[in-house]
């Protein structure tokens, strides 16, 4: 039994957060700085963005995360500092302060940054800013630390879970940021995820690399990969449990607990798309293989001309049909259905890939909800998948248009 509570990433055993205003950002009101810290060294894995262009901090942790050990992560919001020719000189020194300030080897800090791409990254305000945090971290710390890493986020993302692994009480918690530049290519956003489950680092990177595929991997916002994305997480051991090794019963309910805060994580960023005003989710089954679901239900999510129609809650169906079209793998189009529905019910707007009589007020009611379903059957086999969007709309362009000022 999986039991969601509070807490963050402080429900797991042996780990303290914060996070603080350190003078990053322009507006005083919005915290800009936060730490994650565990009273002993972590297994640990990590995920990183597949974009060309790498955010020094992201390359600064994957070289730290290569031990699959790690104990502190620290994040600034505000200034993604990528692209900057002293970018690998701000990351290391991120670094180093954190590990002077909790006492711990600087090659165990994870280091990350959000904000904007090619803006000088200041030292000043992380020369005092770590320090002091440092000091402040705590086990209820976990709210101002997703406070601290949100940039046009409109609301925090935190989800923890409780569960049993051999009668002992183990946790998983996780926070995220991201509400644009987010596209289905790892890792689509920064989370950080903390857990007390004793796990090998490997078994640890192995589960994170599954239930990211099946979470995170399946989120698209606008079609843009960031340059700072990344989702890691440090296992403390504290829970007790044996050791994770192996594929077991163990690491099954592990991974179904890891699936259970990462899958909410991952629609709450879908829902918080920059200006969205409707949380999508297109769930493909009826294929002949897994892969081709996913690829469909991607495509569909991440059509600009769908997210519109939905953000007119108009039932263009056309536009979905043409999404499917252009996925990659082979089905055939004269047997797809395509429904929609919401908290209002369901209509069938396509079927076997042709138009069929329905009632266009019905449909727009349905699709005026704030959470909508659609549902493509490609009527070829027994396999399915899901993936998760927003719709889109003229608030996402001003949003974007302003960013930098």
């Amino acid at each position: 039994m999986i039991k969601f509570i509070d807490s963050g990433v402080c429900a797991a055993k042996g780990f303290t957060a914060g996070g603080i205003y350190a003078g990053i950002k322009k507006n005083p009101d919005k915290k800009d700085l936060a730490i994650i810290h565990c009273v002993k060294k972590c297994n640990a894995a990590a995920l990183f963005t597949t974009n060309k262009v790498k955010a020094a901090p992201v390359l600064l942790s994957m070289q730290n995360i290569k031990d699959g050990m790690a104990q502190a992560v620290v994040v600034n919001s505000g200034n993604a500092n990528a692209c900057n020719s002293n970018g690998m000189q701000v990351a290391s020194r991120m670094a180093e302060l954190t590990a002077q300030s909790l006492g711990i080897d600087k090659n165990d800090v994870i280091v990350s940054s959000t904000g904007v791409i090619g803006q000088p990254m200041p030292l000043e305000p992380l020369e005092t800013g770590i320090p002091m945090l440092a000091a402040e971290i705590h086990q209820l710390g976990s709210d101002s630390a997703v406070a601290a890493i949100m940039t046009t986020d409109t609301f925090p993302k935190s989800f923890a879970v409780e569960f049993e692994l051999g009668g002992l009480t183990c946790h998983v918690g996780g926070i995220a940021k991201g509400s644009g530049m987010i596209n289905p290519n790892m890792a689509t956003m920064l989370s950080f995820i903390t857990t007390d489950v004793k796990i090998s680092s490997f078994m640890l990177e192995q589960a994170l690399r599954e239930v990211n595929e099946a979470t995170f991997n399946r989120v698209s916002v606008d079609g843009d990969t960031s340059t700072n994305d990344m989702v890691c997480i440090l296992a403390s051991g504290l829970a007790g449990n044996s050791e994770i090794t192996e594929d077991s019963a163990d690491c099954k309910a592990f991974v179904e607990a890891l699936y259970s805060v990462m899958v909410n994580l991952a629609r709450e960023v879908a829902r918080d798309g920059e200006g969205a005003t409707k949380l999508v989710e297109c769930v493909v089954k009826g294929a002949h293989d897994e892969e081709v679901a996913k690829s469909v239900a991607k495509s569909v999510i991440s059509s600009s001309l769908v997210k519109s129609a939905l953000g007119a809650a108009d039932a263009n169906w056309g536009r979905i049909l043409c999404a499917i079209g252009y996925a990659d793998g082979q089905f055939a189009i004269d047997k797809v259905q395509v429904t929609i529905a919401s908290s209002k019910g369901e209509i069938i707007v396509c079927k076997d890939g042709s138009s069929i009589l329905f009632s266009e007020e019905r449909a727009f009611e349905i699709l005026s909800e704030d959470e909508i379903r659609l549902i493509v059957d490609l009527h070829s086999g027994e396999c399915e998948s899901v993936a998760w969007g927003c719709d889109l709309t003229e608030e996402y362009v001003r949003i974007n248009a302003d960013y930098r000022s």
